[in-house]
């Protein structure tokens, strides 16, 4: 496409919710253009929980209707990418005199079951803690536990596959691209942009724009777009800790606290515990959000009212946070706040029309893309109908139970893989693994190791495919190697990168 092209829709915003409504808008017939200031899911959307869930906790503050979509989504979203998003049972230990009674708990599983059109997810049950093996590692006097399902997803992963998928189907994506302004001019937008690794500047044209920098979404109105006192969100940051593994079972466990909130301790990349999160009101660069010691002393205690073996700050691999948009409602406390998403259509007597995303969840991005497409239908006319409930995302296309058979299947072809290497592929590539390991007829054909395993052709395969410019990309978003790689292999693995994109320039 020209410089000249008047795109019909131009979506500000690399996260979850930009990327989604992206690529269901192509995927109807819309022209889309799409601008993330960084790498996907830089902010947000890397920054969670890393949960499929209804939100069990969300029923005490009556969000019906925002649980019941919820619940609806996780097994279609399993189905659309079977490699990174998986199914999880939930430990929720209980004694007397716990936060909230037994009779309110089993209240609340029963709805979690039943409102949601679960059909392969297994249903609630109860665990005598002295006897199941997810008792072990809790202190005795857990002596009954409930047991629910939701589901895991590798939410950068998640992230990346739906702009690739965009893009596969025609849209422009273009990461690392700052929306330097957008004005009216003439029924359409005028959106100059800024490509923040050369300094290139273009203006592009559209008919319609979507806000959906997270975070970020009432700065944009106001810096780029020129709207001022506006307030129409929440920060609030949630913060979580990585450490050594705490326990065998492939089970999470959901913790309540004495005030109230309620935290996560789930395995985590095979041999760590994830621990989070965090509730806090934010004031400041999203950008910069970092745990604070307040944060880890909150988790450490918290955990370790659970766990024999407590849980203390040696225990600490890493730490991550993030500032989550939610909708300003009003609530009083930050962990009461609505995680519903608002959509707000702006325009009229002919004016280009702008839409704002306000809050959302990675659970619902899907029905949150199909409501944005409602309002695109409404300001600059219908094209195709709903269309990525049935849809696979890319490498996704294998049964939603069939994780393991793909596993086998790669191994198959190529025997010389560690059987944990194919199934790291297999949980990050899927069906697409093989394309990265193309002619290999042994470890040597994968090119230059970097650490762990991680080896040249996958590397390249990240840059070509999915726009990774640097060893943070590859290390922290496209996988979680960072984990695993050296101060000193990463700083290899930069070189590479580095020399690599210097080399196509």
């Amino acid at each position: 496409m020209s410089e000249q092209t008047i795109f019909d829709v131009f979506v500000i915003g690399g996260g979850i919710n930009g990327c989604g409504i992206a690529r269901d808008a192509v995927g109807r017939g819309y022209s889309v253009a799409l601008a993330e200031m960084k790498d996907f899911a830089s902010g947000t959307s890397s920054g969670s929980t890393k949960l499929i869930h209804g939100g069990l906790r969300y029923l005490e503050y009556y969000e019906f209707r925002l649980v019941r979509e919820a619940l609806m989504e996780r097994e279609v979203l399993w189905a659309m990418a079977p490699h990174v998003i998986w199914p999880m049972r939930f430990v929720l230990p209980f004694h007397k005199g716990g936060m909230r009674p037994a009779w309110l708990i089993r209240l609340g599983l029963f709805l979690y079951d039943h409102i949601g059109g679960r059909k392969q997810l297994p249903p609630t049950r109860t665990l005598d803690m002295t006897r199941d093996p997810s008792g072990l590692p809790l202190k005795r006097l857990f002596t009954k536990a409930f047991e629910y399902s939701d589901g895991w997803v590798n939410d950068a992963r998640l992230v990346v596959l739906n702009a690739r998928d965009a893009a596969d189907r025609g849209a422009r994506v273009m990461p690392r691209t700052r929306v330097v302004s957008a004005r009216r001019n003439d029924g359409h937008w005028a959106i100059e942009t800024e490509n923040t690794v050369t300094g290139a500047r273009a203006t592009l044209r559209a008919r319609m724009l979507v806000n959906a920098t997270g975070p970020w979404v009432d700065r944009v109105l106001a810096d780029a777009i020129g709207k001022n006192d506006v307030h129409n969100v929440r920060l609030v940051q949630g913060s979580h800790i990585v450490v050594k593994k705490k326990f065998d079972d492939p089970r999470a466990y959901f913790f309540q606290n004495p005030d109230g909130r309620i935290i996560f301790a789930i395995p985590y990349e095979n041999e760590f515990t994830l621990i989070g999160t965090t509730d806090h009101d934010f004031d400041g660069n999203p950008a910069e959000a970092h745990i604070n010691d307040a944060e880890i002393d909150y988790l450490c205690k918290a955990a370790s009212e659970y766990f024999t073996d407590p849980v203390t700050r040696d225990d600490i691999v890493w730490t991550y946070s993030a500032v989550r948009p939610l909708f300003d409602d009003g609530a009083s406390k930050a962990q009461e706040a609505t995680r519903d998403y608002v959509l707000r259509l702006e325009g009229e007597n002919g004016q280009a029309p702008l839409l704002n995303v306000f809050g959302g969840k990675l659970t619902t991005y899907r029905r949150l893309s199909e409501s944005a497409l409602e309002k695109i239908g409404e300001a600059i006319g219908v094209k195709g109908r709903k269309w990525t409930a049935g849809s696979s995302l890319p490498g996704g296309d294998f049964p939603a139970a069939g994780y393991d058979a793909e596993v086998a299947s790669l191994k198959a072809r190529y025997p010389f893989l560690a059987n944990s290497h194919a199934r790291r592929l297999v949980r990050l590539y899927g069906t697409r693994a093989a394309r990265i390991l193309g002619k290999a007829a042994s470890e040597a054909d994968l090119g230059k190791r970097f650490g762990a395993d991680l080896y040249e052709t996958e590397v390249s395969w990240l840059i070509d495919q999915e726009w990774a410019r640097r060893a943070e990309d590859v290390l922290w978003r496209r996988t979680k190697l960072g984990l695993k790689l050296s101060p000193a292999e990463a700083a290899e693995l930069e070189e590479y990168i580095q020399g690599a994109a210097n080399a196509a320039a």
